[in-house]
């Protein structure tokens, strides 16, 4: 591993994120950012800013690297605290909202 970078607290469902961190592993990072521009998902903005970022970590170490030189070798979508919430509900009741929140991660190799 040569960068990391972490967003924390994304307000997204870690399912939702999980579909689109899965194919970006083993890929470059020139390759991820272009299929994450084209990609119709909400959450393809933060994960989009966060391989940048640690794109930019891995030039803060090593200058001369290029976005094709650097693979993700590992993005992982875990789940943060969730905020509960309640909505009003039928009789008078109150019905639980869970507002789920993702911890997203990704890690940077050379290309061997």
């Amino acid at each position: 591993m040569i960068a990391k970078a972490i967003a924390r607290y994304v307000r997204i469902t870690p399912r939702k994120v999980g579909y689109l961190v899965g194919p970006l592993r083993k890929r470059s990072v020139a390759e991820a950012l272009a299929l994450l521009s084209t990609t119709n998902r909400r959450a393809a903005k933060p994960v989009a800013k966060l391989v940048a970022s640690a794109f930019a970590n891995a030039r803060q170490r090593y200058p001369e690297l290029r976005e094709d030189e650097v693979i993700i070798s590992k993005a992982i979508a875990n789940e943060g605290p969730r905020w509960k919430r309640f909505r009003a509900a039928a009789f008078g009741r109150a019905a639980r909202v869970l507002k789920r929140t993702t911890h997203i991660t990704v890690e940077l190799e050379k290309k061997a």
